[in-house]
């Protein structure tokens, strides 16, 4: 039987010793709301589109986040075409 080189839980702590959660500021758990989102969004889908190099460029220097950010443009033209 293998053991574990983890210490057992709790092991080392300093009686009275607790856990605690770094407090989020406003503006992190505002930002992790808004990425998790309220409701459901459908799941995502591996998928290869041809774009204008010119127009990844762009996206891509908008900063992290560019695909989502895309996403959102094409979901945003689909409901008003709907």
């Amino acid at each position: 039987m293998r053991r574990s080189k983890r210490p057992a839980r709790g092991a080392g702590r300093k009686s009275g010793a607790t856990r605690t959660r770094a407090a989020l500021s406003p503006r992190a758990f505002a930002r992790a709301l808004a990425r998790r989102g309220l409701i459901r969004v459908p799941r995502k889908v591996l998928f290869s589109v041809r774009l204008d190099q010119d127009v990844l460029e762009w996206f891509r220097r908008q900063g992290p986040g560019y695909q989502s950010r895309i996403n959102a443009l094409l979901r945003a033209y689909m409901e008003v075409h709907l």
